[in-house]
């Protein structure tokens, strides 16, 4: 983000907070989910040997091969208020997050007997244009 875009969505926030009285902000839930690459796909035409041999020529246990094939990724999602930032939750390995898994699991299971246990049964959930939180 530029300096400018900052300074942008201060304002913005700060003109959004003077709609609501300071008691319902304390009440108010953010959610979102990332991935986080944790290891990368190798591609072995981008390894370099620097030595006076070719490649092939040096034994395999020799080269040092770090990463997969395939990239390890690791999703996570968190709802955050002025209360409180709720417990990461980490979405399994393979798991495809549509909206029946986020209803059921992630808001059901984790997330919303957290906010309703801070916040009581009177607070605002917003969340992002996801296409699991449209569904």
């Amino acid at each position: 983000m530029t300096d400018a875009n900052t300074i942008l969505q201060l304002v913005c926030a700060k003109q959004l907070l003077k709609n609501y009285r300071r008691h319902s902000v304390d009440y108010m839930w953010y959610t979102d989910e990332q991935v986080f690459t944790v290891e990368c796909p190798v591609n072995s035409q981008n390894d370099h040997v620097y030595c006076n041999k070719k490649k092939k020529q040096i034994p395999a246990e020799r080269l040092l091969h770090t990463r997969s094939t395939f990239s390890k990724s690791l999703m996570v999602s968190v709802a955050v208020s002025y209360l409180w930032c709720r417990d990461l939750i980490l979405i399994e390995s393979g798991v495809k997050v549509n909206g029946q898994y986020y209803r059921d699991v992630i808001l059901q299971q984790n997330m919303l007997p957290t906010i309703r246990r801070m916040s009581g049964d009177i607070f605002t959930f917003q969340q992002d244009n996801a296409p699991w939180h449209r569904a």
